[in-house]
């Protein structure tokens, strides 16, 4: 199946790309970006010439920033394209609940992915957990901003979401894997001066479930969630790829490529079906940290 991605920055070249390339299900048709290509594969700046020169591709991926991908989803639909939707899928709740009524009054597909569900050891977690009584829970979730997004200042704007655009990922793996849902209880958000967003948040929720994000950590990056259950504690390490029960690693290989095969497979199966896949419980959990955290100013932080 022919599809167009949309956004040809820096995690769409090392991750979008070579999924679609390596896929027994997709060929990359086209790509829309002011700045980004790929060699061999017609290039558009301008989404709506490419819609209106390419009805022959039904499927689009957005790779582009939160704040613009409504616009660009709501478009796709309207011509009667299936869309994929890089994490988190918006910047609001609302807007996403819009394309997901959109898609289902046209019958086309709608993918709100999260990559981090599809990391090695996810699966495996979720099934130990199943059975057991969560106790305690604490997740430690710190990474370089200027290594991942260099350049970058929409991540710092409104609607980027600053760290939590990182973080969402964790959350996504807890929402999945979790035996019970919760509800967060406080947040404490820490914004640079000079951006409108937090750089750091500690957050708290029910079930003593706590977690710790921050976008400024050099050196080796920590995506750790470490879980105490009436069975034993279970840890997710490396971003969900690497599986730990009591303390002994049993299953799990860091290689973040397996991730975004799994995303494009799953999108052709919801395509040849016309389906809508969007949970939106991971980005229901960051909405809550903006209404309910306390913030407190701190010293600028260049990009």
């Amino acid at each position: 199946m022919k599809i167009a991605l949309v956004g040809v920055g820096r995690i769409a070249q090392a991750q979008h790309v070579p999924a679609l390339q390596a896929s027994p299900h997709w060929s990359l048709a086209a790509t829309v970006s002011l700045g980004g290509s790929v060699p061999d594969v017609p290039a558009y700046t301008d989404f709506t010439r490419f819609l209106y020169e390419n009805p022959d591709v039904p499927v689009v991926s957005l790779c582009v920033p939160p704040v613009p991908r409504f616009q660009y989803a709501r478009q796709a639909l309207e011509a009667g394209r299936h869309v994929m939707l890089e994490k988190p899928p918006g910047a609001t709740l609302a807007e996403v609940e819009i394309l997901a009524s959109l898609a289902r009054r046209r019958g086309l597909a709608l993918y709100a992915t999260w990559h981090s569900r599809m990391a090695y050891a996810v699966a495996p977690a979720k099934a130990w957990l199943r059975d057991k009584t969560v106790s305690a829970v604490r997740v430690v979730w710190k990474e370089d901003v200027r290594h991942w997004h260099p350049g970058q200042h929409w991540v710092a704007q409104p609607g980027g979401m600053g760290v939590f655009d990182t973080g969402v990922n964790a959350l996504s793996i807890l929402t999945d894997v979790l035996p019970e849902p919760i509800y967060l209880q406080s947040a404490e958000l820490d914004v640079p001066a000079n951006w409108h967003v937090p750089i750091a948040a500690r957050l708290s929720f029910s079930g003593n479930v706590h977690a710790q994000l921050d976008w400024r950590q050099t050196g080796p990056q920590t995506w750790d969630i470490e879980i105490d259950t009436d069975g034993g504690a279970l840890a997710l390490r490396m971003g969900g790829n690497v599986l730990e029960i009591g303390g002994k690693a049993v299953t799990g290989q860091y290689s973040v490529m397996g991730e975004y095969p799994a995303l494009y497979a799953r999108m052709a199966q919801l395509a040849a079906r016309g389906e809508v896949e969007v949970d939106l419980t991971p980005m229901v959990h960051v909405a809550d940290a903006f209404s309910l955290g306390r913030r407190t100013v701190i010293a600028p932080f260049a990009l």
